[in-house]
């Protein structure tokens, strides 16, 4: 494999970037002693972009296999990454465009998990930093279950100008703070009819401050419970589902 050459293991992200053909496809590799439905859409998937299959080596007690125990891999290209602008230029997937912004967010895992619910909801990118963000590389896509396959990502070099020109396009920031000043809950349909940028800070640190004088609404998720965090990548969902929620019972 070349540098920029990436080894992605797992069904679902293997499957997801062969769907989406957003990245250079190399050469599949299926372990020639185990087959499955699955493994049988992947080959066709594999066929029909006409790329290379070839045997992964017989069940061996190896670390490649302990890294890999679903017998698939696929060597590709990484993913294209874009400025804001061209996401900005895209058509929006819903009624109203949503864009998450992670505020050093480094965890590749909790950002997988972010990527795989704003793309189950429809969001229409993903704004991560230049530095203190995670590649999109084979951890990231299978944190994601393939879901940054689809999920376009702009890189940005400083998130607040960033921000400045989300709002400039018309888009509301709306940040997710434990303190923030309003209840998620609480907030009026109404607030929900616009182009949202919704801004998640790493956790322990939370939105630096001069990132978050960029908000239009700090918003907290109410947390009746003993312990009154949520890690980053479940106050996103939650943030996003509630977005969804409200978009469809407007739709309605």
């Amino acid at each position: 494999m070349t540098a920029k050459t990436q080894r992605l293991t797992g069904i679902h992200c293997v499957r997801e970037a062969l769907r989406a053909r957003r990245r250079e496809l190399h050469c599949l590799r299926i372990r020639s002693d185990r087959t499955s439905p699955d493994l049988v859409e992947i080959r066709g998937l594999a066929e029909r972009a006409g790329i290379p299959i070839l045997p992964l080596p017989p069940r061996e007690r190896t670390e490649r296999e302990a890294s890999n125990p679903q017998g698939v891999e696929l060597e590709a290209g990484p993913l294209p990454e874009y400025d804001l602008e061209t996401v900005l230029s895209k058509s929006p997937r819903g009624n109203h465009r949503r864009i998450v912004c992670l505020d050093q967010v480094e965890d590749p895992q909790n950002v997988g998990a972010l990527m795989r619910v704003a793309e189950v909801v429809a969001a229409d990118a993903l704004v991560l930093t230049r530095r203190r963000a995670p590649p999109l590389g084979p951890a990231l896509a299978r944190a994601s279950a393939g879901a940054s396959e689809w999920l376009p990502v702009a890189r940005v070099g400083n998130l607040g100008a960033a921000l400045d020109q989300l709002k400039a396009s018309g888009f509301w920031v709306v940040g997710a703070d434990p303190e923030g000043d309003e209840e998620l809950f609480a907030l009026p349909d109404r607030f929900f009819e616009a182009d949202l940028a919704l801004l998640l800070g790493a956790e322990g640190r939370g939105i630096r401050a001069g990132v978050g004088r960029r908000l239009d609404h700090s918003v907290r998720i109410p947390t009746p419970g003993r312990i009154a965090s949520l890690n980053v990548a479940t106050a996103g969902a939650i943030l996003l589902f509630e977005c969804a929620r409200r978009a469809s019972r407007k739709a309605s």
